[in-house]
């Protein structure tokens, strides 16, 4: 093929892809008008939100857990995972829960970094419900 042939065969392909977008966009206007002008917009009845139930919380202490253990493993490819046992095992130790939840912003700053370089520390605020079930927050500051 001639360089003239080539450069007519690109222009035209360049020419098509907008005709293709100028259809798209005349389909979503006819389909904005299909809808009746006469309807009302219906409102959602009002849903009565439930007060969620206040836990009594019996203790509540702010520790800052040193996790360099996690960095003892025998692979740098499992320090996050140990980094969130390590918490696990702190706060069994110094809270003596009957259930444990770690909530997910302290697991995300753990694995800020990925698998390989967890915080050497984290500050977190453990609070302890009538139920025994410690959660574990981040502590802000």
């Amino acid at each position: 093929m001639s360089k003239k042939k080539k450069k007519e065969a690109k222009a035209e392909v360049s020419k098509k892809e907008p005709e293709i977008e100028e259809i798209e966009e005349t389909e979503e206007i006819e389909e904005v008008e299909e809808a009746p002008a006469d309807a009302e917009e219906v409102e959602a009845p009002a849903v009565e939100e439930e007060p969620e139930e206040e836990e009594e919380i019996i203790d509540e202490r702010i520790y800052t857990v040193p996790l360099r253990k996690a960095y003892w493993t025998g692979s740098r490819l499992r320090r996050s995972n140990r980094a969130v046992r390590v918490l696990r095992e702190f706060v069994e130790r110094h809270m003596k829960p009957e259930e444990l939840l770690i909530q997910p912003e302290v697991n995300e700053r753990i694995w800020a970094r990925g698998i390989q370089k967890p915080p050497r520390r984290v500050r977190i605020r453990a609070t302890k419900n009538s139920d025994n079930l410690v959660r574990v927050y981040l502590a802000e500051g």
